[in-house]
C-alpha cells in the first residue's frame, strides 16, 4: 500500500493521535518488530508524544575549534534551512553518546521549530530542560539532561543519511531520511517510510477499536462483551 497523496504534515498529525503501543501491535502484525529505541530514550514530560518523519543528524566527537574542523559530506549543507515542517531531528551521537553533552538545547530548539521539526530525539543528552518545556507542543526525547556544552567535544558531521541509534529488541535501529518516528510515555519507535502509510492506515483502524474497548469498559460492559464486540481487549 503506496502512499501518493498524504502529506507529511497529515502523516505526523494523524500518527500523533495513536499511542507506540498500538502502532508496534499493528507493525508486528506485518513483520515488523525490531525497531523500538533503547526505553532509556524518554520524554522529559510523560504526556510528550512525537510523531514525524526523520530528518537526520550525525556527529562524532571532536575537540577541533571550527576554524580547525573541516567536514566533506556538509560541504554547502545548511542545516537549518533543510530542515522542514513535519519532521521529527534525529541526533546520532556516535561514540559520545555517554560523554554527559548536551548535543543540542533551547535555542537550537526554537530555531528547529520555527522551521515546522515538531520535536526531537537524541541517543544521548540536551541542556535547557526548564527552557524546553516552556517551548509550545515541542517534544523532547533523550537520555539525560545536562549543562554541559557539546561544542568543543562534539561535532555534527552530516546530516539526512542513515544514522543508528541504541535499539531496545536488538543493538542497533537504522533509521533513514524519511522513516517516520513515533513516540510517548511508553517509547520511541521507528516506521520505516516504505510501509508508513499501511502501518497508519492499520494502526487507526486499531486504535478505533481500542477506542471502542474503553468506551465500553466505561459504560459498564464486562470484558467478554468488549472483546466480543470490538475484538480488542
Amino acid at each position: 500500500m503506496e502512499n501518493k497523496e498524504i502529506s507529511v504534515v497529515e502523516m505526523s498529525e494523524r500518527f500523533s493521535k495513536i499511542a507506540t503501543a498500538t502502532v508496534f501491535d499493528t507493525m508486528e502484525h506485518v513483520g515488523i518488530s525490531n525497531t523500538v529505541l533503547d526505553l532509556n530514550i524518554r520524554p522529559i514530560r510523560d504526556d510528550m508524544q512525537i510523531a514525524g518523519a526523520a530528518f537526520t543528524i550525525k556527529g562524532e566527537r571532536d575537540c577541533r575549534t571550527g576554524a580547525e574542523a573541516h567536514s566533506k559530506a556538509m560541504e554547502g549543507r545548511d542545516l537549518w534551512g533543510e530542515v522542514y515542517p513535519g519532521c521529527i531531528i534525529i541526533v546520532d551521537p556516535g561514540m559520545a553518546r555517554e560523554g554527559g553533552f548536551g548535543f543540542f538545547g533551547e535555542m537550537t530548539s526554537w530555531n528547529f521549530k520555527q522551521r515546522g521539526a515538531r520535536g526531537i530525539v537524541i541517543d544521548g543528552g540536551i541542556r535547557d530542560r526548564a527552557g524546553l518545556l516552556k517551548i509550545p507542543d515541542w517534544h523532547v526525547f533523550v537520555r539525560y539532561t545536562t549543562p554541559i556544552e557539546s561544542h568543543p567535544r562534539w561535532r555534527i558531521n552530516e546530516i539526512q543519511c542513515p544514522v543508528v541509534l541504541t535499539g531496545q529488541l536488538i543493538k542497533q535501529v537504522r533509521i533513514n531520511p524519511g522513516d517516520f518516528v513515533v513516540g510517548d510515555a511508553d517509547a520511541v519507535m521507528v516506521v520505516p517510510k516504505e510501509a508508513s502509510y499501511e502501518i497508519l492506515i492499520k494502526a487507526e483502524e486499531m486504535w478505533e477499536r481500542e477506542e471502542g474497548s474503553r468506551n465500553g469498559f466505561l459504560s459498564g460492559m464486562s470484558f467478554e462483551e468488549v472483546y466480543k464486540k470490538w475484538g480488542r481487549a
